[in-house]
C-alpha cells in the first residue's frame, strides 16, 4: 500500500518534470536513441532525453534518429550527424534515407548510392532509386527503372525485373509486378500472393 501511495504522488511529479522542456517547441517527436527530434518555428533540431540541445534547431527538416545517426536538410541538401551532435557528412545529397544495418541510402545527381556511418560511399552512385537495407538486402531499381535486391557491395542479389520491391522482413517481401503483388523469399520464390 505504500508503494502504491509513494507512486500517486511521485508519478505526477516526473510526468509534469518531463513535460517541462517539451512545452518550448511547437512539436516533439518520440525519443529514439536517447534523441527526440524537435521543431519550433518551422525550424527541426534534435535534444536528448534531458531536453538538452545536442543540433541546433536550424534545420528544414529531420529524419528520425536510427542506429544512432539522424539526416538533416538544410536548403535543398542532407547531410548526417551522430547522437553526439558530429557531422558525419557535409550537406551534399538531395535525398537521404535512414541509417539501417549500417548503411544509408542516399542520392546526388538524380542516381542514389549508399554510405557508411563514418560517411564513406561505399556502393556508389548508380541506381535510380533505392530504399534501406533490411535482413542484408537493399530494394533498388536500375536505369530503367526495374527493381530488384542488392546486398551490402551492391551486387544484385535479385535482379531488376519488378515494378517495385518492399524491403524484406521475417525472410520475405512484397513485389510487383505488372497487376500482380505477391511475396518472395531472399531466393527470389514466390512464397504466397
Amino acid at each position: 500500500m505504500k508503494k502504491l501511495i509513494i507512486l500517486i504522488f511521485i508519478f505526477p511529479v516526473l510526468c509534469g518534470y518531463a513535460q517541462k522542456w517539451e512545452k518550448n517547441y511547437d512539436f516533439v517527436d518520440n525519443c529514439i536513441c536517447g534523441m527526440s527530434k524537435v521543431k519550433k518555428d518551422g525550424k527541426v533540431g534534435y535534444v536528448n532525453k534531458e531536453g538538452k540541445e545536442i543540433i541546433k534547431l536550424q534545420y528544414d527538416d529531420g529524419l528520425a534518429f536510427n542506429e544512432g545517426y539522424a539526416a538533416v536538410k538544410k536548403e535543398a541538401k542532407w547531410l548526417y550527424f551522430d547522437s553526439t551532435g558530429k557531422a558525419i557528412t557535409e550537406a551534399v545529397f538531395d535525398d537521404a534515407i535512414s541509417f539501417n544495418n549500417g548503411l544509408a541510402a542516399v542520392s546526388k545527381n538524380n542516381l542514389y548510392g549508399f554510405i557508411n556511418t563514418s560517411g564513406e560511399v561505399v556502393i556508389p552512385f548508380e541506381f535510380s532509386n533505392a530504399r534501406g537495407f533490411t535482413d542484408g538486402l537493399a530494394p533498388a531499381a536500375n536505369a530503367k527503372g526495374f527493381w530488384g535486391y542488392i546486398d551490402k557491395k551492391g551486387t544484385w542479389v535479385i535482379k531488376p525485373s519488378y515494378d517495385f520491391t518492399d524491403s524484406f522482413e521475417n525472410g520475405e517481401a512484397r513485389v510487383i509486378k505488372g497487376e500482380k503483388v505477391f511475396y518472395i523469399d531472399r531466393q527470389n520464390n514466390i512464397v504466397h500472393n
